[in-house]
């Protein structure tokens, strides 16, 4: 066994060696993406940056509630001094969150419609899910080095199997009779998929996307050990440093932005659900 994970570990290193300035351009486009949305948070100036996350807010929930509970948390954010780190973590959970439902949809939509896929893929989601975080950082660190596309990939490793299930979930949970009811009609099989399926499993998809919001928030103190700038570095210096009213601040803002977005994504489910339904009958 020494021997076989000493040759594993030497193969591995081999292949970061070969490959990794490969992969590293591969992934480029993701660090642009993240710089991007970050400069354009940072650099811009904070009342344009409040009344745009309140407006987005607003068009996602229509709740003035969740609006008001968003710039109130926002304010007391930017009152305690954490404006510019809770802008590096939101930019850093909607990149993580986007691309985690580009993968996650289309591939549990696979899973629902292939018994074969989903056996072969479910022991894959249990493995991500039951593995401890921290071991996602080791092979992203060998290939990337520290920085933020390593935090990315790792953040997504680690919080995109709820995404995947729940559509799964959210698709096979469809009534049969509504499908007979579409096949009667001579609805193909893609359209069953975006007339029928989709829209009465939308709920569950954006649980699923909460979840996945909510475990890419949680992976922010982690990311913060491999150089990920955010809410998580705070926190990770208070508990190196035994500062407590640091390390609960920064946990505080963490918490806020994650009901923020919690709130936001629930209630636009909601909506799209309900304007789905009325078009389609």
């Amino acid at each position: 066994m020494r021997d076989l994970r000493i040759g594993i570990d030497e193969a591995f290193r081999n292949f970061t060696r070969a490959y990794g300035e490969t992969l590293e351009q591969l992934f480029h486009p993701i660090q642009l993406l993240l710089n991007f949305i970050e400069g354009m948070l940072i650099d811009s100036s904070w009342v344009i940056v409040l009344v745009a996350l309140a407006g987005l807010v607003w068009l996602l929930s229509r709740n003035l509630k969740i609006v008001a509970g968003t710039i109130v948390a926002l304010l007391l954010i930017g009152y305690f001094g954490m404006w510019e780190d809770t802008m590096r973590t939101i930019a850093m959970v909607s990149v993580c969150t986007l691309i985690a439902v580009v993968i996650g949809i289309p591939v549990g939509i696979l899973m629902a419609r292939s018994d074969r896929a989903n056996a072969t893929i479910t022991p894959l989601l249990d493995m991500m899910q039951t593995m401890p975080s921290f071991v996602y950082l080791i092979p992203v660190v060998m290939i990337f080095g520290l920085g933020k596309v390593p935090g990315v990939i790792a953040v997504v490793i680690y919080a995109v199997p709820p995404i995947i299930r729940l559509t799964n979930l959210g698709i096979r949970q469809v009534p049969a009779d509504v499908l007979e009811a579409a096949e009667a009609f001579g609805s193909s099989g893609r359209q069953k998929l975006m007339d029928v399926q989709l829209p009465l499993a939308l709920p569950t998809i954006m649980a699923g996307v909460n979840q996945t919001i909510m475990m890419s928030l949680a992976m922010v103190v982690v990311a913060s050990m491999i150089g990920v700038r955010g809410l998580g570095q705070p926190v990770l210096q208070a508990i190196n440093n035994q500062y407590f009213t640091l390390g609960v601040m920064n946990g505080l803002a963490i918490v806020a932005i994650a009901i923020i977005f919690d709130r936001a994504t629930q209630a636009y489910g909601k909506r799209l659900q309900k304007h789905l339904e009325a078009v389609h009958g």
